[in-house]
């Protein structure tokens, strides 16, 4: 019986941006630069967003990985969003 212990909020964030630069970056970055790209932090599995919408992306990460923890990073950027103007891509993401 497996037995999924839960993950503090620090956890997941931490493991998210691990698993979003060993196992998810080299698939997605270049050619998705500013997607949304959604992560099970337990299992590596991820999915892209499609026509900007998050929260289908959401729905299918959830649907293959029920009870998903799940972290969001954007594809070129270092944070997924930004209430300040202008480009903070950088090239390092």
């Amino acid at each position: 019986m497996n037995i999924r212990l839960p993950l503090p909020r620090r956890s997941v964030g931490a493991q998210g941006r691990a698993v979003y630069k060993k196992k998810v970056r080299p698939h997605v970055y270049p050619q998705e630069i500013g997607k949304v790209v959604l992560i099970d932090v337990r299992s590596g599995d991820f999915e892209l967003e499609v026509d900007e919408d998050d929260f289908a992306a959401y729905d299918r990460l959830i649907a293959r990985r029920p009870g998903a923890k799940v972290w969001a990073e954007r594809v070129g950027y270092p944070a997924v969003e930004s209430f300040v103007g202008g480009g903070l891509r950088f090239n390092g993401n």
